[in-house]
């Protein structure tokens, strides 16, 4: 009898248990995303919101909100997500680069918990910022406050903040003690919560009439083939030949191999989305929540709305920033050329000192096309909008940040899962090949 994948799963005790902590820290996170902060008035915003749908800065909402899970319009506990710790990671990665004296922390012993030490304390202050605007945001509901001003704005700012800290910590049990990254599966989960809702207000849509059933047949195929094209290029990689020579190490001799240094087509996987999308939520929920009382906050806001050209040209270049940045950071020529010598390997038809130019020239050749690919999928949204006329809600899941995110997220904890079945001597998940994960 063939032994079936799904069973071997749950038979395994060690990732049973893995899996089943981390639906329950997921569960857990869906609960507070419905627990709004003390002094809020539930009824009012959803009146409120209800009002505005259809004007620019409900657009702004939306957007802040899908990359919260649908916390941030319900003025959740965890309405900031987990947004302010990757811009604390931004921030620090950038930090690493342009100041030698951090860069020499991060090579000391203990220097990694040293820097996410800092990067924690960096999001406090984030969050801190955020939280803050978002009290002025909430003033401007009518009757969205029950109590007065100053005790609502000190209780907003520490419930929201230990709110975000809250789920940095549930991350990271998540990728200790359960499958797949938790800061990954987070969002994730907030974006997967939000499709049966989408789904539903589509066929209400079609139903009333409001947008054509031809569009919709023609985005769903679309939808199946862009996910088709997003797997086949996570993927994808180059295989760079390394030859080792005989050589002998203690005691011990190893004999002449070949094998191969791999080279993903997009190396950086959907990272540079999710940046991209962090360093332009800061500025835009500050410019969004702020407008109200400052005029040119407000043309700001407008200017740079989602469904802009410029917001659009913005965000593709910093796609495009993010992916060099980062594979620059975690797959560095230089470093990988100094393992490949020290261990006695050459690169076929390459002199040694030629190796790291090499090594460049062709990560540079294969990021410049997967990073342009990721960007047309990150602005797939907008082309459905603007020519299928589809909320904007129901847009953003068909395509873009949430579909990289979605697929990406899924081969990387499938990856991890295929590995401990094999570690227990069980087939994989699949009957051919096997599912390599991106990194995170």
């Amino acid at each position: 009898m063939a032994s079936n994948a799904f069973l071997n799963v749950f038979s395994v005790k060690e990732l049973r248990e893995r899996i089943f902590f981390t639906l329950m820290m997921l569960v857990i996170f869906r609960l507070g995303v419905t627990l709004p902060i003390p002094g809020i008035n539930i009824n009012a915003l959803k009146l409120y919101f209800m009002s505005q749908q259809g004007s620019s800065s409900i657009g702004l909402t939306e957007y802040i909100d899908f990359f919260a899970g649908g916390a941030f319009k319900h003025f959740s506990i965890f309405m900031l997500g987990i947004m302010p710790y990757i811009s604390a990671q931004i921030i620090l990665q950038l930090l690493l680069v342009v100041i030698p004296s951090l860069k020499k922390l991060s090579e000391e012993e203990g220097g990694r918990k040293k820097i996410q030490r800092i990067t924690r304390y960096a999001t406090v202050g984030i969050c801190l910022i955020q939280s803050y605007v978002v009290t002025v945001y909430a003033k401007s509901i009518p009757d969205a406050i029950t109590m007065s001003m100053l005790p609502y704005t000190l209780l907003a700012m520490l419930t929201v903040t230990t709110g975000t800290v809250f789920l940095i910590w549930m991350g990271e049990q998540i990728t200790q003690r359960g499958v797949g990254n938790g800061i990954s599966l987070i969002i994730f989960a907030g974006i997967v919560a939000r499709m049966p809702g989408a789904t539903v207000e589509l066929l209400r849509q079609v139903k009333e009439g409001n947008i054509n059933t031809v569009h919709v047949i023609i985005v769903l195929a679309m939808f199946a083939f862009v996910v088709a094209l997003v797997i086949y290029e996570q993927q994808g990689q180059r295989k760079i030949p390394v030859n080792y020579a005989k050589r002998v190490v203690g005691r011990k001799m190893y004999s002449a191999q070949s094998t191969y240094i791999p080279f993903k087509i997009n190396p950086s996987g959907v990272i540079p989305v999710i940046f991209a999308s962090s360093v332009l939520t800061f500025p835009l929920q500050i410019a969004g929540n702020l407008g109200p009382d400052v005029k040119w906050l407000a043309s700001f806001s407008y200017w740079l709305r989602p469904q802009g050209i410029p917001y659009v040209i913005i965000y593709t270049l910093l796609i495009i920033f993010f992916a060099y940045f980062y594979t620059q950071v975690t797959l560095n020529p230089v470093e990988i050329a100094k393992q490949v010598r020290e261990n006695g390997g050459s690169i076929p038809g390459i002199r040694t000192e030629k190796m790291e130019a090499h090594l460049s020239r062709i990560l540079n050749r294969i990021v410049l096309p997967g990073s342009i690919f990721l960007a047309f999928i990150a602005i797939i949204p907008t082309i459905v909008q603007r020519l299928f006329h589809f909320p904007y809600q129901i847009s953003m899941l068909m395509g873009g940040t949430s579909l990289l995110i979605m697929v990406g997220v899924d081969l990387d904890t499938m990856s991890q899962i295929e590995g401990h079945l094999r570690m227990h001597h069980h087939d994989g998940l699949v009957k051919k090949g096997k599912i390599r994960s991106r990194n995170l």
